[in-house]
């Protein structure tokens, strides 16, 4: 469908605006009480009070999680289209990731585009997804089956790059314990064998492998059990590692050689090893180039241009990856800071609340709708962002 003829756009534009004050009331709210994983409470009941009224049908705590919904509207006889809406804060730093503006722009879409196509050909769903930050929402919904029959997941996210795709790597963190022997360090220390010792030899391990590892590759730890007193032989130690890959085959490559380096640690200090994981695995983003075109070609209406992702940069890791595996996904980027700022700092936490973020997060509401239309009323988009999936699923990409 033409990106620039449609008139369904004009009736969306003029929607999106007269739904602006409201927005931007629900993004400021959210702000000035932000929320952490799974305990998103007050940001599910505005936001879903905000669907229902407006005609939606909504389900509550979806996927077994109190703070997740979907919300839907529509015949059902089409094409279905999932807009969704993360909105889970940072410890200390509230949403220094604007997640606010997240939400605020689903929940933007959502309603303009309701309001412009009247009765809705095939079904529109809104979805609330707690815990991006820490937990796997979305990865939780797309096992319960939220996805299912969902033919396109639309999101943007605020950042510091104007960027059509999103550099997201496949993430996962595991717990490392090795138990050893106590013993007196001075009194008898031949008896004893030092747990902390080999955890300390792994580290060393993991970073001399470190420059094998292909872009997009690392492993980062952190020690959690390494002693109770000075005067005893450390009887147990453990260690949380962070692991991140380029593709989901490149994180696999990491989780082996985690066990591998532990494993033969263990052997060599005379400890034990038990490696095992402790988070929700996110899958690496896999940009779904037919909607993402869409999306920037419908914000450069707003002014604001999309480019291609730098290449070897990667932004960290979403469970959006999980999302895009199952169905065709989109995740842009929109400054709302310079490129020399950063997320998850107290200045981009201010951002979220700030003018520029207003005018990205409305300009990314009618964006989003837009090209929600597009899946809804040109079979010729749903098509070719279905087979954009295949071809990479079938790529290894």
């Amino acid at each position: 469908m033409s990106t620039t003829a449609h008139p369904v756009y004009d009736r969306i534009g003029r929607e999106t605006a007269a739904l602006s004050s409201r927005l931007w009331e629900v993004a400021l709210a959210l702000h000035e009480h932000p929320e952490l994983a799974f305990e998103e409470h007050e940001a599910a009941a505005l936001l879903t009070a905000e669907l229902e009224g407006a005609g939606f049908a909504v389900e509550r705590g979806v996927a077994g999680m109190p703070t997740a919904f979907t919300a839907r509207t529509g015949d059902g006889e089409g094409p279905c289209v999932a807009l969704l809406l993360e909105y889970d804060a940072l410890p200390d730093l509230g949403h220094a990731c604007g997640h606010n503006l997240i939400a605020a722009a689903g929940l933007g879409a959502a309603l303009a585009l309701r309001r412009a196509l009247g009765d809705v050909p095939g079904t529109v769903l809104a979805v609330g997804t707690p815990a991006e930050e820490g937990g796997g929402g979305k990865a939780l919904e797309v096992e319960a089956g939220v996805f299912d029959g969902v033919d396109a997941a639309l999101m943007f996210h605020p950042g510091v790059h104007d960027w059509s795709s999103a550099p997201l790597t496949a993430q996962v963190q595991y717990r490392v314990g090795f138990r050893g022997r106590a013993a007196h360090p001075t009194g008898n220390p031949t008896e004893g064998v030092d747990a902390l010792d080999a955890l300390i030899l792994l580290f060393n391990t993991l970073g001399a492998l470190q420059r094998r590892r292909p872009a997009g590759s690392h492993i980062q730890g952190i020690v959690t059990e390494g002693g109770r007193a000075t005067n005893i032989v450390p009887e147990y130690a453990e260690g949380r590692f962070g692991l991140r890959g380029a593709t989901g085959t490149a994180l696999d490559e990491l989780i082996e050689e985690l066990r591998r380096c532990a494993e033969g640690v263990a052997r060599a200090t005379g400890t034990t090893a038990v490696v095992e994981q402790v988070s929700t695995r996110y899958g690496h983003f896999r940009d779904n180039e037919v909607l993402s075109r869409t999306f920037a070609e419908h914000l450069r209406h707003a002014g604001i241009t999309l480019t291609e992702p730098e290449p070897g940069v990667y932004l960290g890791s979403s469970d959006i990856g999980n999302v895009s595996a199952r169905v065709p996904a989109i995740h842009p980027f929109v400054a709302i800071l310079g490129p020399d700022a950063s997320d998850h700092t107290p200045a981009f936490a201010e951002a979220a609340a700030s003018d520029r973020g207003r005018a990205v997060m409305l300009a990314a509401a009618e964006a989003l709708a837009r090209t929600a239309a597009d899946v809804l009323l040109d079979p010729a988009v749903t098509g070719a962002a279905w087979a954009d999936l295949r071809d990479k699923a079938a790529a290894g990409l």
